[in-house]
């Protein structure tokens, strides 16, 4: 006789393989995910730095503190962050890092220091990054 199609362990063994494949592949997109909204937070606060370093050479002072990116534009036009974002923005001034915060849960700590300044990318709450906190300050300390 002659019978075409597959055997039920043939189909067992093609989903254990496909079960197995999306076992490993899953959880290692999420992390590509993770760490490509990390990369948000990284190259924003290095143009944060930036741009407070050219505010400082024209005026001779930084900006004042800013709690938001609406905030930060108004001070520092320059600063496009994009849309879609996974981190709220910060700029405090008269403050530098003074170590600690060396995981992306913990805020580092600050010391004053005048002039100087640190920037702030926190991780909004329901994204990937949630509770993930990064800084730099005047002398390129950061925490990331």
């Amino acid at each position: 006789m002659n019978k075409k199609g597959f055997t039920l362990i043939e189909l067992l063994i093609v989903l254990a393989i496909i079960g197995f494949l999306a076992a490993v592949a899953i959880p290692a997109y999420m992390g590509q995910q993770k760490r490509a909204e990390q990369t948000e937070a990284s190259s924003n606060l290095e143009a944060l730095r930036l741009l407070e370093e050219q505010f400082f050479a024209e005026n001779g002072r930084y900006t004042a503190s800013a709690a938001d990116v609406a905030a930060i534009r108004a001070l520092l036009p320059g600063f496009r962050p994009g849309t879609g974002l996974s981190f709220t923005y910060s700029i405090t001034q008269n403050v530098q890092i003074n170590g600690g915060g060396n995981t992306k849960t913990t805020p580092p700590t600050t010391v004053a220091l005048t002039p100087c300044f640190v920037a702030t990318a926190t991780g909004i709450a329901g994204k990937r990054v949630a509770n993930d906190v990064f800084a730099i300050d005047c002398n390129n300390i950061r925490n990331f």
